[in-house]
């Protein structure tokens, strides 16, 4: 007898007893959990989705437009109750000729539902199907809603679309045949391990469920991870400086430092030999310098932008030119790191300092005009929340940012990893860049309000009206050559809003070019894989659509064409240098001490 047979319906005796057996141990598991739940952390109600209003107020502007427009609400009504009869006919009709076959399925392809037996199983079919209807049914009443602020119907949409995942059939037991087979396959040990698996992810957020994308015992930091050779040659209580060992006999003499965003580990550019930007910049023959952010403390509390580009970024620039007997380095910046860089950039042009020579820009925002998909987490409900949280903390926990930017991808990166390890009680995969997606860092309260309130919601770089540091910033002070990588389908920092951040820079030396994949795949690009392409046009004078459409599409990783317009910026060759020099002595070896820090909120 096999597996798909005893979901079906038969199942012996003795594997029923054994899966009875193994299920009775839930009871103590079960006690476990209810501990884990009681000592649960509390954090703001307002971060766990929208004001009830909301839903309020969508329901009154349904009904109004119900009201004067009553036959557009008979037309989705009868819609949806034409296609729910339907399907019920042809689901009985198919039961009825006493076969197991299912109705034709014309629904959308949707990978959560690959198993065959969402295909060819009556009764599966029939739940698939109607979870479509009903999806179908929900969004489109949402999206015909008129009578309704845009920025409230476009976040109840996403919330409505979360619900929407959140109701998927495969998300519960007893219609997910996945779930079902295995649990049959392993006489209900496969529940025990998921139940097991649920317990330790609570336990080990205080009670917050943060899903586990990958196991964690797989990596080891400095070890089969974040390998590349190198010391850190300074420290403060911001950062560590990484000086990477050169790997050539020559090296260009201006030097190259990379600010990564705090909001992770700097090690996504070093995640193996294969895939590491790190090797791959060193290999052509530069000085590479690195900063790993310290994981912050409610200590940190009073810490803002202000000490992130004073203590970070411009103390950074003056280590590396001392280090190195230069006047000028090369910067780049990826992400939240390329919006303070050019924040930083501004103040050093104000201030008279030439100190770098170039600035790069990895998938960086600095016009927040348009909110995309982070709009929902924008409002002043969520960011009084926020507000709440960090005044209460001291930060803002590491575990709120991981659930936040998850759930805009909650399909990939909540339900589907859920569903394999607490209903398949299968143990996370061995992947090293899910394992940095989960090695996440706190953002002090100071510094979270100022980059929530001052740039995501105010816009007040972009408009000329950031202040810091006793100046007023402007992109127009960035007047230094300039490179820009935005990626194509990335929904953190989409390209079409970088593009826009870029135009307003008053470089006259301006470089964009766009990569396929997203925030992440886009950057991790390596020659090697000859993956994902990327696009360029010289001509910045057009919006992003005209950009686009005059762009040309190159084959391959941009690594290449960065590092010609990196090496026209970089002076001549000198002789290698060695980690540190006798002001700097070797503190420890890359990846130094600020990485391994776990959050304490």
């Amino acid at each position: 007898m096999t597996t798909k047979d005893t979901v079906s319906g038969e199942m012996s005796g003795e594997t029923l007893d054994k899966l009875t057996e193994n299920l009775s141990k839930v009871d103590e598991l079960r006690e476990r959990l209810t501990r884990v739940m009681t000592q649960r952390s509390t954090h703001n109600a307002a971060l766990d989705g929208p004001n009830q209003e909301l839903f309020g107020k969508a329901a009154t502007a349904y009904w109004q437009d119900a009201i004067h427009n009553p036959a557009k609400l008979i037309e989705q009504q009868m819609g949806y109750w034409s296609k729910t009869m339907a399907h019920f006919v042809e689901a009985q009709k198919a039961l009825t000729q006493g076969g197991m076959s299912a109705p034709e399925d014309t629904g959308p392809t949707d990978r959560r539902f690959a198993n065959p037996m969402w295909s060819h199983h009556p009764y599966f079919n029939y739940v698939k199907q109607q979870y479509q209807i009903n999806s179908a049914a929900l969004l489109e009443a949402v999206n015909n809603v008129e009578d309704m602020d845009p920025a409230e119907k476009r976040r109840l949409g996403y919330f409505t679309r979360q619900i929407v995942d959140l109701m998927s059939p495969t998300n519960f037991l007893a219609t997910n045949p996945d779930a079902l087979e295995k649990a049959v396959a392993t006489e209900g040990q496969s529940l025990i391990d998921g139940l097991e698996n649920l317990i330790k992810d609570l336990e080990t957020n205080n009670g917050e469920l943060v899903v586990k994308l990958a196991d964690e015992q797989a990596f080891d930091i400095g070890n089969n991870i974040a390998t590349s050779p190198g010391k850190v040659v300074f420290r403060n209580r911001m950062m560590e400086v990484i000086q990477y060992t050169p790997t050539t006999d020559e090296v260009h003499a201006t030097p190259l430092i990379i600010f990564p965003p705090w909001i992770n580990k700097f090690y996504i550019l070093d995640l193996k030999a294969q895939n590491s930007l790190v090797k791959w910049i060193v290999d052509q023959g530069y000085t590479l310098f690195i900063v790993s952010w310290v994981n912050p403390d409610a200590s940190y509390r009073e810490v803002g932008l202000e000490e992130y580009v004073e203590e970070g970024y411009i103390t950074a620039i003056e280590e590396v030119k001392k280090i190195t007997g230069q006047k000028q380095v090369n910067a780049v910046g990826y992400c939240i790191a390329g919006t303070t860089l050019s924040m930083t950039l501004s103040i050093l042009k104000q201030r008279g300092d030439s100190s770098v020579k170039s600035a790069t820009f990895f998938t960086a925002l600095t016009d927040f005009s348009e909110q995309g998909e982070f709009a929902p987490f924008l409002t002043n409900d969520f960011i009084d929340g926020i507000a709440a949280e960090v005044e209460d903390k001291g930060v803002l926990p590491s575990v709120i940012m991981a659930r936040t930017f998850s759930f805009l991808r909650s399909n990939d990166l909540v339900y589907a990893p859920a569903i394999r390890s607490y209903m398949m009680g299968e143990t996370p995969p061995a992947f090293d860049l899910l394992f940095w997606n989960g090695d996440g860092t706190n953002l002090p309260a100071k510094m979270a309000m100022q980059y929530l309130r001052g740039l995501c919601q105010e816009d007040r770089l972009a408009r000329g009206e950031m202040e810091l540091l006793g100046h007023k910033l402007s992109l127009a002070d960035l007047e230094l050559p300039v490179c820009a990588i935005a990626c194509e389908t990335d929904h953190i920092a989409p390209w079409k809003d970088s593009f826009r951040g870029v135009q307003q820079m008053g470089s006259k030396q301006k470089t964009f070019v766009m990569t396929q994949s997203g925030h992440i795949a886009g950057i991790v690009n390596p020659p090697s894989k000859k993956k994902y392409g990327h696009y360029t046009n010289t001509d910045l004078s057009g919006d992003h659509a005209s950009w686009l459409d005059g762009a040309q599409f190159h084959e391959g990783s941009w690594w290449p064409r960065w590092g010609v317009w990196l090496k026209k910026r970089s002076g001549k060759m000198i002789s290698a240098r060695i980690p540190g020099d006798s002001t700097h002595p070797v503190l420890c070896e890359a990846p130094g001490t600020y990485v391994s820090n776990k959050p304490k909120g």
